[in-house]
């Protein structure tokens, strides 16, 4: 059996915004797949990250398909916006959506992927009425709002609950991991089960980049 790729996203939260420039064409020349980008609200979570203005300068430079992860309250408001971003993946969190099915409708409506992201002590249970709607389900590894946390080792364990919900279900829906995504926990979790790995502070801190996001797949 051909064994699947695991794609890595890092994660532009951890980047050095006075040289953002040089941050995006770093991802553009390195491996990594995908370029994930934590917009935050102050409100659904406790910190302010970034806005439109960011995401559309971003947008224009970076090469990667663009995994835009809101943590923001109504979501829902900002799908016809991210489109014209040309975002491949918009994810929102199932604790931010009222009406979860018609967000994720109006996602897929728009042209992009659909992602539903769960935070640490959501439990996988409640996608099982959706898991054949999305194209990824996003486990938080730490609590949202904050890079450079512990990892929670229960993450493991849910990753496989969520793989048994998908294979169960019919579902193709990549399972993503962000929060604490390192050397050491990387393996663990594409043992269990994940497809996607998220990392900000371990890509983007490390005196090589490239070879950060090069050990995050091996």
């Amino acid at each position: 059996m051909e064994e699947k790729k695991v794609l890595i996203s890092p994660s532009l939260l951890a980047a050095d915004f006075s040289r953002l420039g040089e941050e995006i064409s770093m991802i553009n020349r390195s491996g990594a797949d995908w370029l994930h980008l934590d917009v935050m609200d102050g409100v659904f979570v406790p910190n302010i990250s970034f806005g439109f203005p960011v995401l559309e300068s971003v947008s224009k430079l970076c090469k990667k398909p663009l995994d835009v992860h809101y943590m923001v309250v109504h979501p829902e408001l900002y799908i016809e916006r991210t489109a014209r971003l040309g975002a491949m993946m918009m994810n929102v969190h199932y604790e931010a959506c009222q009406h979860l099915h018609r967000t994720i409708e109006e996602i897929h409506k728009a042209g992009m992927k659909a992602g539903v992201t769960l935070n640490p002590s959501s439990p996988v249970g409640l996608l099982e009425d959706i898991i054949v709607d999305v194209d990824m389900v996003l486990l938080m590894s730490v609590n949202p709002g904050f890079g450079g946390q512990r990892f929670i080792e229960n993450t493991l364990q849910k990753v496989v609950r969520l793989r048994e919900l998908i294979s169960h279900s019919g579902s193709h829906a990549l399972i993503e991991i962000d929060g604490g995504v390192q050397e050491e926990t990387a393996p663990r979790l594409i043992a269990s089960g994940a497809g996607v790995l998220v990392s900000g502070s371990y890509v983007f801190k490390s005196s090589d980049p490239l070879k950060a996001i090069e050990t995050l797949r091996s």
